[in-house]
């Protein structure tokens, strides 16, 4: 489908930053190379008239523009919650947004961070299920060592350390607590962004029986192993420039038709990796209401009780 191009520029650059630093942006964020060759790269388009304070202001996260629902605001009630995960890290913990005017029971969607642990703009997009009606639950995998250090660059190597299989094995026991919620309808949802995409679908892979419904914003598939088990249903989000994680959806997608499984998959054309989340100039404002307002949907048909 074709979508509005969101070209990000800044006062001090009226053209669009180049792909190829975006690039750089994704490869730095997920391991590929260390912050010394990032920066290294982006110091190498000052011969094209960018300076390095544009650059990185525009690339790394700026969370006080996440905000879209505040903690405050009195159609929701935040808490944080505690659950058990005894095959992975013992005691974890996880952020709870609850409509204030709940009657009855609601539906519960489970929302998992990217690879850096439980940021503002994550506990944002909780905020945000619950002001449509929903129970949101997003733990944080970080919550054994301390929990979210504050900035990004601490969270990923935080996250880096840890063991896979246990992190795994919290997200399952987390998707477990959640669908158990007191208000809930004993459905459950899960949305994930990034390592959070993945994470749906190990979901749905792993525990097919539980999770109602997935919308993995840009994630990997599970273990090749387990997508045998995948039924769906699944909303599959990605970005068109988003060639690391693209790579990976026809292999993928063969195994989801030859499994009967139902899902739903939209590119975004002209979007980055990351075009949902608006605290970095990845974001694509129209490409993100679109896939948003797809995925509420999605949610309040199929987990409605």
């Amino acid at each position: 489908m074709t979508m509005t191009t969101h070209n990000p520029t800044t006062p001090e650059t009226p053209r669009p930053i180049p792909q190829e630093a975006f690039d750089w942006y994704d490869e730095y964020a997920h391991g590929l190379i260390d912050r010394r060759t990032f920066m290294s790269r982006l110091a190498g388009l000052g011969a094209l008239g960018f300076s390095m304070s544009v650059l990185t202001a525009s690339l790394l996260p700026n969370y006080a523009e996440a905000e879209q629902v505040s903690f405050n605001d009195p159609d929701i009630k935040a808490t944080f919650a505690k659950f058990s995960s005894p095959k992975g890290h013992g005691e974890c913990e996880g952020y709870l947004a609850v409509p204030t005017n709940l009657t009855g029971k609601a539906a519960v969607v489970l929302v998992v961070h990217e690879n850096r642990g439980l940021n503002p703009y994550v506990k944002d997009v909780a905020r945000r299920l619950a002001k449509q009606g929903f129970i949101a639950f997003a733990p944080d995998a970080l919550y054994p060592l301390g929990g979210y250090p504050g900035n990004d660059d601490d969270g990923r190597a935080m996250q880096r350390s840890m063991d896979r299989a246990k992190l795994e094995e919290d997200f399952i026991a987390a998707a477990q607590f959640a669908k158990g919620h007191e208000s809930g309808n004993g459905k459950l949802g899960a949305v994930g962004f990034c390592f959070g995409g993945y994470i749906v679908n190990m979901l749905a892979a792993s525990i097919p029986d539980q999770l109602d419904a997935g919308v993995p914003y840009y994630g990997s598939p599970a273990a090749e192993e387990l997508r045998a088990n995948v039924r769906g249903p699944l909303m599959l989000q990605f970005g068109s420039l988003d060639k690391r994680v693209n790579a990976t959806w026809p292999d993928y997608e063969k195994t989801l038709k030859a499994n009967g499984a139902e899902y739903v998959a939209y590119v975004y054309e002209d979007a980055n990796h990351g075009f949902h989340n608006d605290s970095t100039s990845r974001y694509s404002p129209e490409d993100a209401e679109l896939s948003w307002s797809r995925t509420i949907e999605f949610f309040k048909d199929k987990l409605s009780g």
